[in-house]
């Protein structure tokens, strides 16, 4: 696939800036008054709590995904493009975007549900579950909240058997070691209906509460922790992965598989013809 674009070139949109990272994907409308076509993923990362400073640089890496995709990537952080634009998207990456109920008002909220019932994708990493559950449908959708979180530490990583074949896994073996943020969560989706988990993590392999939580009661999930998982509830298609509080836990050949993959099932590739 030819790729016209390497860098990123950023537009004024009613007062929205949107980030292009691919040239090859030409279905989709432009808005009015650009001469860019937006692409087939969004990536989100307005926060309406905890700012990572690591986000921009997420963003970034994000957009570069383009060419692996073959679509498009833009980035936005302005609440607006959620009720205006996303209609256009096939996929809606919400990069570390906490409390949304604080940023986002009650229609652009509604806007997002709506879009999803039509079909729409959700990736969502790492602090996109922090202090979302006042924003009830996502919460269900999501399955837990925001608990505890680690250090940057190695850990040992595990596959669930039922999903060593899912694309965003698959030829990784049963185990691996690898480093992230590890987050506890205020309960695990195992058994939910809809949910499958993914990959689990091994808190005996590290220390799962870093010191700042342990001062404020943080809590460890025990011998049950996912890290990533999917719900296809009323064939939906909504993928979570702790992986992504900074570049260095994305950045890796099992990362960007990872990444890439989980966007491309939640674009339903896997099943066009």
């Amino acid at each position: 696939m030819r790729t016209f674009l390497h860098q990123l070139a950023v537009f004024a949109f009613i007062g929205t800036s949107l980030t292009f990272a691919h040239d090859d994907d030409k279905k989709a409308k432009a808005p009015v008054g650009s001469q860019h076509p937006l692409g087939s993923v969004l990536v989100f990362s307005g926060t309406g709590w905890y700012r990572h400073p690591e986000t921009a640089s997420v963003n970034g890496w994000l957009a570069r995904l383009g060419d692996d995709l073959g679509m498009q990537v833009d980035v936005s952080e302005t609440p607006k493009d959620l009720q205006t634009i996303l209609g256009h998207y096939k996929v809606l990456v919400m990069n570390n975007c906490n409390e949304l109920t604080t940023l986002m008002d009650a229609g652009q909220l509604k806007a997002v549900e709506d879009w999803y019932k039509k079909g729409g994708g959700i990736v969502a990493l790492h602090a996109a579950l922090v202090h979302q559950t006042k924003w009830a449908w996502f919460s269900e959708l999501a399955g837990c909240d925001f608990d505890s979180d680690s250090e940057y530490l190695e850990a040992k990583v595990s596959v669930d058997p039922a999903a060593k074949n899912h694309p965003t896994v698959k030829g990784h073996g049963d185990s691996f070691l690898y480093s992230a943020d590890w987050t506890n969560h205020t309960a695990a989706v195992t058994g939910k209906p809809g949910f499958q988990v993914l990959l689990r993590v091994d808190e005996t392999s590290y220390d799962a509460v870093r010191s700042y939580f342990k001062q404020r009661n943080g809590k460890a999930m025990g011998a049950d922790h996912p890290i990533a998982w999917t719900n296809t509830l009323n064939d939906g298609r909504f993928f979570y992965t702790e992986l992504g509080h900074d570049v260095r836990s994305l950045d890796t050949a099992f990362g960007r598989q990872h990444i890439v993959e989980a966007i491309r099932w939640a674009a339903r590739a896997d099943t066009a013809k």
